[in-house]
């Protein structure tokens, strides 16, 4: 029993170790193909120091072998003709490029293998990068298809609520009637969950560290305008455009993330709105009212990202 589970337990720990080799490939493959291209350029150093020996006894050789073809040659009963001639230059030039090949051989081969390690380092992270962009389209296009149920079957406000995490609840007021008494009334309001997040992970702040930031609120929501009608146009005309594009436009830092979600353009697509959204005019954000209200100059922009459009050629090759 006992020499089952020892060899059970190596058993896991090997395929363990695997699992993790493998996970680590792609930064194991990149680190030995560079090790590999300075080791061959150090190699390559040393093997031309050796050239110059072999370059000289190649060039002595087909020296003497043209002195012997002329004064063979000059002579009157020649001894070698115009092939055999030929053929010991060959033999020479053969042998010097055989004896450069032995001294070079290693660090070409050392420098090939390198740069193969480090394609495959590429190929095997852009393969994990369309799976990942795969994965994370199948489950926000569920999550979209969920929400559009909830919507259809029981209407915008319930969806609203379990999204928000919004409770209705009664709270007790005082209030004077019109004939000066004081009354106490009930009142149904709304409240939110505290430790609730309202914003994507795509929203972004506007503010003075922004391109167009004023500390004029009317100005800031005429340029946030005209660059959400900006884009728009842009969307329009080339049929998509990625998150980084629009905050390059806000002078916003670019994310990794803004480098494969955005915007699909597209009549026949109902995956998406169709258009750039910025968050400006979200009546159920209290912010976002002041800012266009003009009681705040600066605004947390939340952007209705489509999601990861790489792989979406279909919807692509209808805009061409």
């Amino acid at each position: 029993m006992k020499k089952n589970e020892i060899l059970n337990s190596l058993t896991r720990r090997f395929h363990g170790a695997g699992l993790k080799l493998k996970q680590h490939s792609p930064e194991i493959l990149v680190v030995a193909g560079v090790v590999g291209m300075v080791t061959s350029a150090v190699m390559a150093c040393k093997a031309t120091t050796k050239v110059s020996p072999i370059l000289e006894e190649a060039k002595d050789k087909i020296d003497n072998i043209h002195v012997v073809i002329e004064k063979d040659a000059a002579s009157q009963d020649p001894k070698y003709t115009d092939k055999e001639a030929k053929k010991a230059l060959t033999i020479a030039y053969a042998k010097t490029g055989l004896e450069l090949v032995k001294l070079y051989g290693p660090s070409v081969a050392l420098g090939t293998l390198s740069i193969t390690s480090i394609f495959a380092s590429n190929n095997i992270l852009r393969k994990r990068n369309v799976a990942l962009a795969a994965a994370y389209t199948i489950v926000d296009k569920s999550f979209k298809n969920y929400r559009s149920r909830v919507v259809e079957r029981f209407g915008k406000a319930l969806d609203r609520e379990l999204r928000y995490d919004l409770k209705a609840v009664e709270v007790e007021e005082k209030v004077v009637d019109e004939n000066g008494e004081e009354k106490t009334q009930t009142r149904v309001i709304t409240t939110v969950n505290p430790n609730q997040v309202f914003c994507s992970e795509y929203a972004r702040f506007f503010d003075d560290g922004c391109k167009g930031w004023t500390d004029d609120s009317e100005a800031n929501l005429i340029f946030l305008r005209q660059v959400q009608n900006f884009v728009n146009d842009k969307l329009r005309a080339q049929g998509y455009l990625f998150l980084n594009d629009v905050y390059r436009e806000l002078g916003i830092r670019p994310t990794r993330e803004g480098h494969v979600v955005g915007w699909i353009y597209n009549e026949e697509n109902r995956e998406g709105d169709n258009f750039i959204d910025f968050g400006i005019y979200d009546q159920y954000n209290e912010k976002a009212r002041d800012f266009v209200n003009g009681y705040e100059n600066v605004i947390l922009l939340d952007f209705n990202v489509d999601g990861v459009i790489y792989g979406r050629d279909d919807i692509w090759l209808k805009n061409l």
